[in-house]
């Protein structure tokens, strides 16, 4: 079977990879391009551990085919950082310790992430339906949900 083109841009910048049609943005991301932050859960789209944005809608990469990346705007939990200093989300994660085995992490900052860009002010039960695409297995979702509010509440400070 012929390889697929795909032009992207990820985290800010263009990539282009060669793709077999029925290859999955998960794995060409993985594979391809050698960012492992998503991991494949479940690979059927239940529990957000892949969870990506793509020209800014959050979206499971196990569910998408790569080729659907041609030009669009791919962002994963690599490009949360600026360089060396944490985005205030990983920050809170840590000083809440609301992650443990790490698997669920990437995917719930992603969308924690793309919840606080769409909406800078958002209650508890609007963090909560929002990251309920995210499973955790080890911490529960306590602490999660505070570091979220708290990021929320300090970003809106520094503004």
């Amino acid at each position: 079977m012929s390889k697929i083109h795909v032009s992207t841009s990820v985290n800010g910048d263009p990539v282009d990879f060669l793709c077999d049609p029925r290859e999955t943005l998960l794995d060409c991301l993985r594979d391809k391009l050698a960012l492992t932050g998503a991991k494949e859960g479940c690979g059927t789209g239940d529990c957000g551990a892949c969870s990506v944005t793509v020209d800014g809608r959050l979206v499971c990469s196990c569910l998408m085919l790569g080729a659907e990346a041609n030009g669009k705007e791919i962002a994963t939990v690599e490009g949360i950082a600026e360089g060396e200093e944490l985005h205030p989300l990983q920050a809170k994660f840590i000083e809440y310790a609301a992650l443990q085995c790490g698997i669920c992490t990437p995917g719930i900052l992603v969308a924690a992430k793309n919840l606080l860009e769409k909406n800078p002010d958002p209650s508890e039960e609007e963090v909560r339906y929002w990251l309920a695409g995210n499973l955790c297995r080890c911490t529960g979702y306590d602490k999660i949900i505070k570091a979220v509010m708290d990021t929320a509440a300090d970003m809106r400070e520094a503004s």
